[in-house]
């Protein structure tokens, strides 16, 4: 049995966001005068929606007397006027993404990031109809490692999760995919390390987005199943 889905995580394995991200939460700090983090501090704030970001990033002694509501509102005003300032497809995604096209395989995309945002972003970033489904954090979901989002997706596409694959660049993404029951790849360009990838479950990690064809290949070759 082949492959017939693939579902992308968006920050850190189809986006390299991560500037952006930083610089937005970092405007948010300064002008509250807390201080601000270098881009690469980040790596380790995001993945699990916005509000995780803000309290990761404020200080250990101020977090709990903060309000986060506020602050994360305007980290989503902030980071809404900057998303694209930098933000750009990792290398080679635009071509992986034309040569599962033309295998037949489908895709999508599943953040936390919220809704509007992914989508947007997604919409400005590539061309129509490259993903059959787009999904972001939405308020009557929970957040990935969650598999709800994961299982909404095989299900509106009519797609087994035991023939659909799972890609990201963190151990939550990792996590999703094992959870929703699907087969999981993780990837090193992002966010996180191949460590904490296979420490998650990663069947397989990758170093650049063309090894995902030579997974899917090995994976053919034997069957999925085994």
């Amino acid at each position: 049995m082949l492959i017939q889905l693939v579902i992308f995580d968006l920050d850190g394995t189809l986006i390299d966001s991560l500037g952006d991200l930083a610089d937005a939460m970092n405007m948010v700090l300064d002008a509250r005068g807390y201080p601000v983090h270098p881009h690469d501090a980040y790596r380790h704030f995001v993945g699990d929606g916005i509000e995780m970001l803000v309290r990761r990033a404020l200080p250990h002694d101020v977090v709990d007397a903060a309000d986060i509501p506020e602050v994360v509102d305007q980290m989503r005003r902030e980071y809404s006027s900057r998303w694209l300032e930098t933000t750009r497809p990792f290398p080679m995604i635009p071509a992986l993404l034309a040569r599962l096209r033309s295998r037949g395989i489908r895709t999508a995309v599943l953040s936390n990031k919220p809704d509007f945002a992914t989508r947007s972003i997604v919409d400005q970033l590539f061309d129509d109809g490259v993903f059959d489904v787009i999904r972001g954090a939405r308020d009557t979901v929970p957040l990935k490692p969650d598999p709800t989002a994961a299982i909404e997706i095989v299900s509106d596409l009519g797609v087994p999760a035991a023939l659909s694959l799972f890609v990201g660049d963190t151990p939550i993404d990792m996590k999703t995919g094992r959870n929703a029951g699907m087969r999981t790849v993780g990837v090193t360009w992002g966010f996180r390390g191949a460590h904490e990838l296979v420490d998650a479950g990663a069947d397989r990690v990758i170093h650049e987005p063309l090894g995902l064809l030579e997974f899917l290949d090995a994976s053919d070759r034997r069957g999925v199943s085994s």
